[in-house]
């Protein structure tokens, strides 16, 4: 029978897969490949130092039988804990940041991990930051291992055993510039040192989030502000003990509407589903690889899956409200669904045959001046508080009469899929559009509404 041990003899040995098309649109003559380490059995790159920190501690006698392993975590670190935790019997609590997104908080929840959440904005060193919450329940802990995966040595030494090697052989030595994201600092660090051992003229690229400290800390010594970013799992507020600054040869930063932008265009062009510090990295590559012969063979990490950011930056709504979705890709449907809940619920409009006074006190309460006339969830006419009240002087008694009497025109109506550009387009000549799916008026769309999407 041929079958493997247990899930962890399954981490390592990812291939490489070509990038074809996005290389060509940008004119690279340059070879440019992705690890695909999203295909580790807890889909990313952090299965491997996972087991490496486990079995190094269990060696050093560090972590006992029945012990728990505590950590901090950006999510994919957890869950290679969590998973050779799993096949050795030991328990886990992990601390994330509440950037880490519902679906990593999920999974490490069905490995059987308890998960606590700290706010995203707490500094570094104080008693809320993920790291000092993580080093205490570990001081509180008894028969608990803290990895501290920022400083452990198992960390860069599982990829300059395994993912160094690899590259280097599944390029058969013509590697030319390696492409990772620095984070704890492990993956750029033990790859690029062996690397570096093989041949010292590869080039190491660290792909480095806008807000992050490493860019400016490698080239000037200086740890500066760090500010607010949404890539998750690469970067860092201040300098970690595993990423070393003289493995690397040069950092790139990368904005965040680049980085999601490109994870977005590898899983649509390529297909490769991935997570935003992928596009990190593919974005460095792209950086690196231009200008470059076809004799430069380009290799970058892709960290994780897309899985992990299904509520994040692969939903269009979540990239809506972050004011990242390029124009191109909003439409009517999109941002009626974004701008309310229950966009079936919060419609509100009048009836044809509703009284005049009906329709005026669902107006006043619920503090809107135009309203739709449907019949049948299909548009035929409107209602607009200062034309209602012009008439209202002239003739009170049309109060007590149907709407159908006093209505004006219909607002254009928009199929869901209009663009951005259509919707404008009306909204120049008409105070609202009415969005209809399937012949039935879904949504309602102001110029408020626009401004408020432009803003």
């Amino acid at each position: 029978m041929k079958f493997y041990n247990d899930i962890i003899d399954l981490v390592g040995k990812t291939p490489l897969v070509r990038i074809n098309t996005l290389s060509k649109q940008r004119g690279i003559k340059a070879q440019i490949f992705a690890k695909m380490e999203s295909l580790n059995p807890g889909y990313s790159v952090k299965d491997r130092i996972g087991i490496s920190m486990i079995e190094y501690a269990e060696k050093e006698g560090t972590l006992k039988p029945g012990g728990t392993i505590i950590e901090a975590t950006s999510g994919n670190t957890g869950i290679g804990l969590a998973i050779a935790a799993a096949t050795k019997g030991y328990k886990c609590i992990f601390v994330l940041t509440e950037k880490v997104s519902f679906e990593k908080t999920r999974y490490l929840k069905a490995l059987g991990a308890d998960v606590v959440v700290c706010p995203a904005a707490a500094k570094a060193g104080t008693p809320d930051h993920y790291v000092e919450t993580a080093r205490r329940i570990h001081r509180e802990t008894p028969n608990s291992f803290y990895p501290d995966q920022y400083s452990h040595p198992a960390n860069p030494l599982a990829h300059y055993q395994t993912t160094g090697p690899e590259l280097w052989e599944d390029t058969d030595g013509k590697i030319t510039h390696f492409v990772s994201g620095i984070g704890t600092g492990g993956t750029i660090s033990g790859t690029g040192r062996y690397l570096k051992e093989k041949d010292p003229s590869i080039q190491i690229i660290g792909a480095d989030p806008y807000g992050s400290i490493f860019k400016t800390y490698k080239e000037s010594g200086h740890v500066p502000e760090a500010t607010p970013y949404l890539v998750e799992g690469i970067g860092q507020c201040a300098p970690t003990e595993n990423a070393d600054m003289k493995v690397i040869d040069r950092i790139i930063n990368v904005t965040d509407r680049d980085s999601f932008e490109l994870a977005r265009q590898l899983g649509r062009v390529e297909g490769i589903f991935c997570g935003g510090s992928t596009g990190t990295n593919f974005a460095a590559a792209l950086e690196v690889a231009n200008g470059l012969d076809e004799n430069a063979v380009v290799v970058f990490i892709v960290c994780d899956t897309g899985e992990h950011y299904l509520t994040k930056f692969h939903s269009d709504e979540w990239m809506k409200e972050k004011l990242l979705l390029e124009p191109q890709r909003i439409t009517a449907g999109l941002i009626a669904e974004t701008k309310r809940k229950t966009v079936e619920e919060d419609l509100i409009y009048a009836d044809p045959d509703e009284i005049v006074r009906d329709a005026l006190r669902k107006m006043h309460e619920a503090s809107v001046t135009q309203i739709p006339v449907l019949k049948e969830r299909r548009s035929v006419g409107s209602l607009k508080e200062s034309n209602v009240l012009a008439k209202l002087l002239e003739d009170k008694s049309l109060l007590d009469s149907k709407v159908s009497e006093v209505m004006d025109e219909s607002f254009p109506v928009m199929d869901v899929d209009a663009s951005f550009d259509e919707i404008k387009a009306s909204l120049r000549k008409a105070p609202a559009v009415l969005i209809e799916d399937f012949k039935r008026i879904t949504s309602i769309i102001t110029r408020t509404d626009l401004l408020d999407l432009q803003s």
